[in-house]
């Protein structure tokens, strides 16, 4: 685990604050980590600060995935979890828009690395990423319509007669 370093938290909360004020939406520490979330429509301008600001040096996208929260309004989210080595730091950036409405736009112009990840969240919860190169399913079927990593997918095939439920504590 790393040690929480106050002088980077603090040089990332001026940036962020400075460039993006009301845009951030909630700033928190979750235990070592700086747990960010911002709006949707600046997303893809806080990625980019962190990646090109010479005093933050963002430069290792960790992983980007999809989160699927039903009781909420914007009930579906990306997750971005960036690294830089030259602080050898880590932060996580959230962002969140309604199931109506799944877009996001694609941050494979900042992370190459962006780009099957971007495709797999895609594939799995069915978030649009606006402009990136190649969306397509990754790893399920290409005519699947559902997104089996949402909660309202059906955890089992309903039409089964084979089983019996008593045996899985039904």
């Amino acid at each position: 685990m790393f040690a929480v370093k106050p002088n980077i938290v603090a040089l990332l909360t001026e940036k962020l604050n400075e460039n993006f004020g009301e845009n951030i939406l909630s700033s928190k520490m979750m235990l070592d980590m700086p747990t960010i979330e911002v709006k949707k429509d600046c997303i893809l301008e806080v990625l980019n600060l962190l990646f090109h600001n010479n005093d933050l040096e963002f430069k290792f996208l960790t992983s980007l995935c999809g989160v699927h929260y039903p009781e909420q309004e914007n009930a579906l989210g990306v997750v971005y979890h960036l690294h830089s080595f030259k602080h050898n730091f880590r932060i996580r950036i959230k962002s969140f828009t309604s199931v109506e409405n799944p877009l996001f736009p694609s941050a494979t112009g900042i992370f190459s690395a962006a780009n099957w990840m971007e495709r797999e969240t895609y594939d799995f919860f069915g978030i649009l990423f606006d402009g990136h190169p190649n969306l397509k399913r990754i790893l399920n079927v290409d005519d699947m319509t559902d997104f089996p990593l949402r909660k309202e997918f059906p955890l089992e095939d309903q039409t089964r007669d084979d089983k019996d439920d008593k045996f899985f504590g039904r």
